[in-house]
C-alpha cells in the first residue's frame, strides 16, 4: 500500500513540473526589478584552452558568489559582480588542479571578480557586458556576450529566477598566467562559458 501511494504521489508531483516549467518567459520585462544573488547550485564558470593545437581542455571552478542589480525595463543598466573562489579549481587531473593553482596563486589570491562596467543590448534576449576582471593582482577588460535564457517561479524555488549563458574569450598573458613547462603547448586564448542562475532577494 505505501509502494502504491508513493508512487501516486511521485507521478502527481512530475505531472506538475511541465506546468511549472510553462512558466518561465523570455521576455526580460515580465521579470521584477532588483537584486538577485547567484544560485550556487545552478551555476558554473567553465574555461577550456587548445592543447597542442589538438583539442580543447576544459575545466572550471566549483564555487561561485555574486549578485545582479536588474532592470527590467532597461536591462542595460544592470549590473553584475562575480566572485570566483580559485581555490576549487577543477580539471580531470589532480596534479595539474596543484599546478594550475600554483598559476593562479590561490594561497595569496583566493577569488578572481568580475565587475560590469557597461551593457549594450543587442537582441530581444541578447546583450553584451563589458566589465573589469581581476586575477591575481591583475585587472584587464573582458567583453561577454550574453543571452537571457529566461526568467520565472521554477518548481525548486520560491521566488522569482533568472537564468543567463554568456562567453568569452581572455588571453593568459593579459593575466601573466604562464607556467615554464607547459606555457608552449597550450594557446593563448582561454574561452569561458557561463552558466548563471540569479534568484531574487527577499527584502
Amino acid at each position: 500500500m505505501r509502494t502504491v501511494a508513493f508512487a501516486a504521489a511521485a507521478l502527481a508531483f512530475l505531472a506538475t513540473l511541465p506546468a511549472c516549467a510553462q512558466t518561465v518567459t523570455k521576455d526580460p520585462a515580465q521579470a521584477p526589478t532588483g537584486t538577485y544573488v547567484v544560485d550556487a547550485k545552478h551555476t558554473q564558470v567553465l574555461f577550456s584552452i587548445m592543447h597542442q593545437g589538438l583539442t580543447d581542455y576544459h575545466g572550471r571552478f566549483d564555487r561561485i558568489s555574486g549578485s545582479l542589480t536588474f532592470d527590467s525595463r532597461q536591462p542595460e543598466r544592470s549590473a553584475v559582480a562575480i566572485t570566483i573562489d580559485t581555490t576549487t579549481l577543477d580539471t580531470t587531473s589532480d596534479k595539474l588542479n596543484d599546478t594550475l593553482k600554483t598559476v593562479f596563486r590561490t594561497q595569496q589570491f583566493p577569488t578572481a571578480v568580475f565587475k560590469s562596467t557597461s551593457n549594450t543590448r543587442t537582441g530581444p534576449d541578447t546583450g553584451r557586458i563589458t566589465g573589469l576582471l581581476t586575477i591575481r593582482d591583475v585587472t584587464k577588460p573582458v567583453v561577454l556576450d550574453a543571452t537571457f535564457n529566461g526568467g520565472g517561479k521554477t518548481p525548486l524555488s520560491t521566488g522569482y529566477s533568472l537564468g543567463f549563458h554568456a562567453t568569452g574569450t581572455i588571453r593568459r598573458s593579459d593575466f601573466d598566467l604562464s607556467h615554464m613547462i607547459w606555457s608552449g603547448f597550450v594557446s593563448d586564448d582561454v574561452r569561458l562559458t557561463i552558466e548563471a542562475q540569479f534568484d531574487e532577494q527577499k527584502s
